[in-house]
């Protein structure tokens, strides 16, 4: 199975392995690589190349293989004492996808998308007391690690928020049929890019301090 020309255990490598190995001052030999160097590792590339993509080709779909790609890459995140207090809702029916953009204002994009994930928290598995908020933190770990793999795979995505929003949460919930228990963080609405996007570039050095504020 192929994805862009790389096998499955390629684009595996670089959605797991290769994230993992470029965070690691140990994994090179080397100096880290910097803005300027000719040679970015493909890891890196695929986190600053990323762009939020809300317009889709028409009528095609997206393969149960890839899906699974996407949530394998999802459930790589880190989690707070590995609880993964996560769950997906994968949707790619056109009724479903309608639905879920009459209730999110900042979703009407799902009329065109294939596919949508919803990323939850699953707050049965999360951890108690204080620390159970740490679900927020866990499952957009998971979202990122998605929009990253979608990326990656020549798909396009876009994060749109549903948690802590109490209206949109509970929109999602009743149109999904969730348990109390199961809490939607966000809805990803994949699909094969219609348009090119533009990553915008973020980095402010006023935004960081060395040592202390």
């Amino acid at each position: 199975m192929r994805f862009n020309g790389f096998t499955y255990a390629t684009v595996l490598a670089l959605l797991i392995t290769g994230m993992s190995a470029c965070g690691n001052p140990t994994a090179n030999s080397g100096p880290a690589p910097s803005a300027t160097d000719e040679a970015v590792n493909p890891a890196v590339e695929n986190i600053m190349t990323r762009t939020s993509i809300r317009q889709y080709q028409p009528d095609r779909s997206i393969s149960r293989d890839t899906v699974d790609l996407l949530l394998r890459a999802a459930m790589s995140a880190p989690t707070a004492v590995n609880k993964q207090p996560w769950a997906f809702v994968v949707i790619d029916s056109r009724e479903s996808l309608d639905s879920l953009a009459e209730v999110l204002p900042y979703a009407r994009m799902l009329r065109h998308a294939p596919l949508a994930i919803v990323t939850c928290g699953d707050l049965g598995k999360a951890l108690e007391g204080e620390a159970r908020e740490f679900w927020i933190q866990d499952v957009s770990a998971a979202t990122e690690n998605l929009l990253l793999a979608a990326h990656a795979l020549g798909l396009g995505a876009v994060w749109t928020g549903v948690y802590p929003s109490t209206e949109r949460t509970k929109a999602v919930q009743e149109c999904l049929g969730m348990p109390a228990n199961i809490i939607p963080l966000a809805v990803v609405p994949v699909g094969y890019p219609a348009h090119e996007g533009e990553p915008k570039d973020k980095y402010k050095a006023d935004n960081i301090h060395f040592g202390r504020w």
